[in-house]
């Protein structure tokens, strides 16, 4: 880490530093009473009794482990959850995780101009199954938060929780997010869990329940279009901070750990690969999302194997492996010069195997939705859509801007996320040397880092609203920022 403070490294910058992904946490007896009032005020007792029995508990890494046995866990094969996840020994930032003002405050001393804030404990929300419930929580919180956090506008925007348990839902959370509460910025669940049909057909609900990842893109229960067209109306960059860590396969009850190391990727490529393939970003090339808290190191690799996919298995180069392409009689001619015995007595058995009709897809060409021409165009259709918030000790950042190894020379759109208020940010004033150490070790050029810790945040959402940053004190300088590169 540089050896330099936060508040010097920033006074020698000729940019602002815009934070893309920052936490505070909710002061959940509060929260919980104010939610609860919403709920029953929007859905009525049964709506609030559903809630009040634990059917969309939060995210409270300091209980989350009360109650829990080992035994029970891997009966059930639940995951270990996040524990002990908030600061304790250093109580002034656990103070300013909980403390609007505090935060606001204490911007200078971060090297922070302005910080995009998501909250932590309610974020579960996200992940409900209860469709009824999970859009009416969302509005709920972000009510909350858009009173909380409305004096501090011109340094804080307050990120909003969008249900996306279906399309209307989305729609109508995100509608209220932005008219009502004047919320800019917002995060999306980066899947939606949907039962498997024949399962719960042949066996009825099940506890554990057997789900599957919708990623509202391919293969999706819906269509999401109107969604993203409404994002593009209301110029709304949705974001995703959802983990594969609880649900996937290779989850552990026993270690948190295992399931959020590549947690978050595994998340965001899984959303972005849908996406893309899905023809989203060719339907909608102004939408711009955001995937936080993941690096950009699945990114670079994503691109790289999309490009190299297209190049085997596009409409035209399918052909080549066609099976029913194959000459079978010639090679059957060179299983005859150079098969053992055994390859030269099934002969006809195998020249039989070898010209069995093939097994054909419904859609030949994967890559329809997306409309490639040549494999530059997948640059197009990828890199001025998607954004990737970084921790400021990701080792791996410098990626995204290595032009000598990323397909076509394309610098990806990493962005600072500092974390704060979790875990992995032991002092809210270490982000900002962490990050600045890759300039001083030569790992990041300047221009690098001005993209890094500025520019792309700026691009992520002004590149979407041109008014994100209207009022706020990095006004003039992000106007600068897209006239001069509005990409």
């Amino acid at each position: 880490m540089s050896h330099q403070r936060a508040a010097d490294i920033r006074s020698d910058l000729s940019h602002p530093v815009v934070d893309g992904d920052g936490h505070f946490v909710e002061i959940w007896p509060l929260t919980h009473d104010e939610i609860t009032s919403y709920v029953e005020e929007e859905g009525g007792a049964v709506l609030r009794e559903r809630f009040l029995a634990g059917h969309a508990a939060p995210l409270d890494t300091s209980s989350a482990l009360a109650g829990r046995t080992a035994e029970a866990a891997r009966d059930s094969w639940l995951a270990a959850p996040s524990w002990w996840g908030w600061p304790t020994e250093n109580v002034k930032d656990r103070a300013t995780s909980h403390l609007p003002a505090m935060l606001y405050e204490r911007l200078d001393e971060f090297g922070i101009d302005f910080t995009v804030l998501y909250p932590s404990m309610s974020l579960a929300f996200l992940d409900l199954m209860d469709d009824e419930l999970a859009p009416v929580l969302c509005r709920a919180i972000n009510r909350m938060h858009a009173r909380l956090f409305a004096p501090y506008r011109d340094r804080i925007a307050v990120g909003a929780l969008i249900a996306m348990n279906t399309p209307d839902a989305a729609i109508a959370t995100l509608d209220h997010a932005v008219t009502r509460l004047d919320l800019k910025a917002g995060a999306i669940s980066g899947h939606q869990r949907r039962t498997i049909a024949k399962v719960e057909r042949e066996h009825g609900p099940l506890s554990p329940s057997v789900t599957r990842y919708d990623t509202y893109g391919i293969d999706s229960a819906y269509d999401y279009d109107p969604f993203w067209a409404r994002c593009c109306e209301l110029r709304f960059a949705p974001i995703s901070h959802s983990s594969t860590q609880s649900h996937h396969v290779a989850r552990s009850p026993s270690s948190y750990v295992y399931n959020h190391v590549g947690g978050l990727s595994r998340g965001h490529e899984a959303l972005c690969k849908s996406l893309f393939l899905g023809g989203v970003t060719r339907r909608f090339p102004e939408l711009r999302i955001g995937f936080l808290e993941g690096g950009v190191a699945w990114a670079c690799s994503l691109f790289a194997d999309l490009i190299g996919h297209w190049e085997r298995r596009n409409a035209d180069a399918i052909g080549a492996l066609d099976p029913e392409r194959l000459d079978v009689g010639a090679l059957m001619a060179h299983f005859e010069d150079w098969g053992t015995p055994d390859v030269k007595a099934a002969s006809e058995r195998l020249r039989a195997y070898y010209s069995l009709p093939a097994g054909r897809p419904e859609q030949l060409d994967e890559f329809a939705a997306v409309g490639l021409t040549r494999a530059s165009d997948i640059a197009g259709r990828f890199v001025p859509n998607f954004f990737f918030g970084c921790e400021a000790d990701d080792p791996l950042v410098a990626w995204a801007f290595a032009e000598k190894i990323n397909p076509f020379g394309v610098r990806l759109n990493a962005m600072l996320g500092s974390d704060i208020s979790h875990w992995d940010v032991t002092d809210m004033t270490d982000p900002i040397p962490e990050a600045f150490e890759r300039v001083e070790s030569g790992v990041l050029s300047e221009v690098d880092f001005r993209a890094f810790a500025f520019g792309n945040a700026v691009r992520l959402h002004a590149g979407m609203n041109p008014d994100f940053f209207r009022g706020s004190v990095v006004e003039a300088a992000a106007a600068a920022e897209l006239e001069e590169d509005p990409s």
